[in-house]
Formats: structure tokens, C-alpha cells, sequence
């Protein structure tokens, strides 16, 4: 079993861009902290989403540093934003051997879009970030974790390779639906140990039957 990590935004949110984005963010002396321990565990995976431009100013130094390798799911429709990820960040992460994927286009729900949402956030943003980036992307997170049976067989079609959501339980290495934990203002270095090193139990178990009920739903 492995262990995914996500990360949103590192240090001071100055403008949320939705409500209760604030908690999503960490500072860069806890990130530091976290990064520290994830290193100590192979089993470990790390993401980024929502396309901060923290991602390329603090978290790619940061990696970089410790030999560590992560996932950045970006957002096609914050590429010209001054305070997110642009193409010559994706391009450098990339030539830092960092993966991209993709976070959609406008950072909505992708659960009941009509069938000409679904094709901006599921298709022309993963061509937009593709060409900003200069590589070939396969990998998506979900946009606020939600997702039921119909989006799951949207994305399938849509030939991706791996889909990443927030269900907060360990994960299969070659699955393709992949559940993650989001590291929030909240946590602690403890409490992202506990992560990392805690025997599977009740919490999982019943995180992973959420997660199957949405499936078949």
C-alpha cells in the first residue's frame, strides 16, 4: 500500500478564491517539516493542486533539495494568473523530472457538468496544460474531491491514465482511482506521521466504502 500527500498552497493565503481555501494552505516552515518526514517513508506520494505559484517558488526548491518527486495538477484556466502557475513554471517542473496533470479548467465540481462542461474541463483543459507544459498529460485530481459512477466513466473515456481524489484512505499503487490525503493548516507534523505510519482501521475501511458508494452511484 501507499500513501498520498496533497499540498495546495504554501505560506499566506492573501485572497481566497473560494471560500474556506485558507485552511488548504500550510507554511512554508511546516511544508519544510512535512516534506522532511515524507522522505523517511518510500511508500510515500506527493501532489499538488490548484496551481499556486508556490508550487514552482517554494515546493519545487524544496523537492529538489531532498531528491523528493511530485505531481502538480494544474489549472488551464489560471495559466496567464499572476498568482498561479504559468507554462515556463510547468515547463520547469517538468525539466525537473516533476509530472503534470490536471485540475480542469476553472476549478468546478466536475460531477453533473453538462456534456459541453464536461469537454472544457475533462479534454480542453488537459490539451491547454499539455501545450503549456510540453508533454503529454494523463494524470487528473478531482476539483474539490466530488465525483459519482457517471464522471468516473467520463474520465475513463477520456483516456485517463490515473485519477487522484481526497478520500483520505492508503491506496493501491496500480489502481486507477487513487485516494489522497489533503495536508491542511490544521495538521501537524504528528498528525501527518499518524498518515504515513498508522496500521489500516475502522476510519479507512469506512472512508473506502464512501468512496465505493460514490462510484456506484
Amino acid at each position: 500500500m501507499i500513501v498520498h500527500l496533497c499540498f495546495h498552497g504554501i505560506g499566506t493565503c492573501e485572497r481566497e478564491r473560494e471560500p474556506g481555501e485558507a485552511r488548504y494552505w500550510v507554511t512554508e516552515p511546516m511544508f519544510q517539516r512535512v516534506l522532511d518526514e515524507a522522505a523517511a517513508h518510500p511508500h510515500v506520494r506527493l501532489s499538488f493542486d490548484d496551481g499556486n505559484a508556490s508550487d514552482a517558488e517554494v515546493a519545487l526548491p524544496a523537492l529538489r533539495e531532498r531528491g523528493l518527486r511530485a505531481t502538480f495538477f494544474a489549472l488551464a484556466g489560471r495559466l496567464d494568473d499572476p498568482v498561479s502557475l504559468a507554462p515556463a513554471d510547468l515547463e520547469e517542473l517538468r525539466g525537473a523530472g516533476m509530472a503534470i496533470g490536471s485540475h480542469g479548467w476553472a476549478h468546478v465540481p466536475w460531477r453533473g457538468l453538462s456534456a459541453a462542461d464536461a469537454r472544457r474541463e475533462l479534454v480542453e483543459a488537459r490539451e491547454a496544460i499539455a501545450a503549456a507544459s510540453g508533454a503529454t498529460v494523463t494524470e487528473a485530481a478531482l476539483p474539490l474531491g466530488r465525483y459519482d459512477r457517471r464522471l468516473l466513466g467520463r474520465l475513463r473515456s477520456a483516456g485517463y491514465r490515473t485519477v487522484y481524489t481526497s478520500d483520505r484512505f492508503p491506496a493501491r499503487e496500480r489502481s486507477w482511482l487513487q485516494p489522497r490525503y489533503s495536508v491542511t493548516a490544521a495538521d501537524t507534523v504528528e498528525s501527518v506521521r499518524a498518515y504515513l505510519t498508522h496500521r489500516p482501521g475502522l476510519r479507512d475501511a469506512r472512508n473506502a466504502a464512501v468512496s465505493l458508494v460514490k462510484r456506484l452511484g
